[in-house]
């Protein structure tokens, strides 16, 4: 039976966003396209009508979840921001949160479409931030970016480094209140 244009792009639409959900909480490596394609409803044949390889997908899964979570981060100031993301709930939630400290480590050793997909997301996400973010009247060229970055990779690393903590260890909780209140006291001291 035919599948309808539109149809067909539903369907692909519905594959891509099964894919965000297992590949942030399994890792691109943990997930297979049979169990992917069968997570989604789907025989494993009909995978290659919509995509040329499970890289394709991995590239384009990300650039959708990296755009949702600027989504989300655009309705933020920086403050709220940090709170939501260097937390507990933000930790456990791998497969509902956010791609770069789901997936950073894993993008890093796989082609260069999904390195680009990653940049383009970590670069809006400076910029969003960047235009929330208290400056000084006096700050010098740059500095915002500068505090962004380190805000950002701050982050990140703090949800990347409790996660690797097993879960009910009282250092994966010092690392997000530890990261937490300096990030607020450094927020604090441009306001």
């Amino acid at each position: 039976m035919r599948v309808s244009k539109a149809q067909a792009q539903a369907n692909r639409e519905h594959i891509v966003e099964t894919a965000s959900v297992m590949f942030r909480e399994r890792g691109f490596d943990g997930v297979g396209v049979a169990d992917l394609m069968a997570a989604a409803g789907f025989t494993h044949g009909g995978f290659y009508k919509h995509f040329g390889s499970k890289a394709d997908l991995m590239a384009e899964a990300s650039a959708n979840s990296l755009a949702r979570s600027l989504v989300s981060a655009e309705a933020l100031s920086v403050q709220d921001f940090v709170d939501v993301y260097v937390s507990r709930d933000h930790r456990d939630g791998r497969a509902t949160g956010c791609t770069m400290a789901a997936l950073c480590g894993d993008a890093a050793r796989q082609s260069g479409d999904l390195k680009s997909a990653f940049a383009d997301g970590i670069e809006q996400t400076l910029q969003t931030l960047g235009e929330k973010y208290p400056t000084r009247p006096d700050a010098p060229p740059g500095e915002t970016r500068e505090k962004m970055i380190d805000l950002l990779a701050r982050a990140v690393g703090a949800v990347m480094l409790s996660r690797a903590c097993p879960d009910d260890s009282a250092l994966a909780d010092e690392i997000l209140a530890v990261c937490h209140a300096q990030m607020t006291a450094s927020i604090s001291s441009e306001s």
